[in-house]
């Protein structure tokens, strides 16, 4: 699996390269948010700074976005704009300093997601399809792109139409864990849903117990 690292920390840059390398994964780097952009292309997994010196790396993440859903995990010392970035479509993240055997189970929990086989098939809400085969959405006959951990949340729900998922087995479910950081996650992600669809109803929020897939508009 092809690494894009971008980082403009050449020391963190080093022992991340090493580690990662050690993990059977072949790294490629770039120090700027511009270089970062244009190698995303040929990468399978990307981990970005936010603290570029060319370009905030939220922008560059927004850039890639508009591109690309290759797995894309933010790794800053900014943690207060963490949110920012799961907003704009990062898979994951984690806080600097960075824990290189967390890095590595944090990616390949990211990549054991996007390979999970779908259950179901065509879910239908309202105007709202989703193909969890394809992983596509549509919203009126309009495709909505999600990112892929976004469309990791739908698809649990749209796997049991009409059943309240449990917070908890959400979380285990695509996190792994339920900490404090990973349930404020699902809160950006379940938000994301309602404002890039359009439809505050798809989503249902039972207090103190979890979410079902709304039915439609009330």
């Amino acid at each position: 699996m092809r690494v894009l690292l971008v980082e403009d920390d050449l020391r963190l840059t080093a022992a991340l390269s090493t580690h990662l390398r050690r993990g059977g994964y072949e790294v490629r780097h770039a120090r700027t948010a511009a270089d970062g952009v244009r190698m995303a292309a040929d990468a399978d997994f990307v981990l970005l700074d936010l603290g570029l010196p060319d370009c905030d790396g939220l922008k560059a993440l927004e850039q890639v976005r508009r591109v690309s859903t290759v797995p894309l995990i933010v790794v800053t010392a900014r943690a207060g704009d963490v949110l920012k970035g799961l907003h704009r479509g990062a898979d994951d993240y984690l806080v600097k300093p960075v824990r290189p055997d967390e890095l590595l189970a944090r990616m390949q929990a990211v990549v054991r997601r996007g390979a999970r086989p779908a259950r179901g098939q065509r879910v239908t809400a309202g105007d709202v399809v989703v193909d969890v085969p394809a992983r596509r959405v549509t919203v009126a006959g309009r495709d909505v792109p999600l990112s892929r951990r976004e469309f990791d949340v739908l698809a649990v729900l749209a796997s049991r139409p009409g059943e309240v998922c449990a917070r908890e087995e959400i979380l285990l479910a695509l996190w792994g864990d339920t900490s404090m950081s990973a349930s404020r996650a699902l809160n950006v992600h379940v938000r994301n849903i309602r404002g890039k669809t359009d439809r505050s109803w798809l989503v249902v929020t039972l207090v103190g117990t979890g979410y079902r897939l709304g039915d439609g508009p009330p």
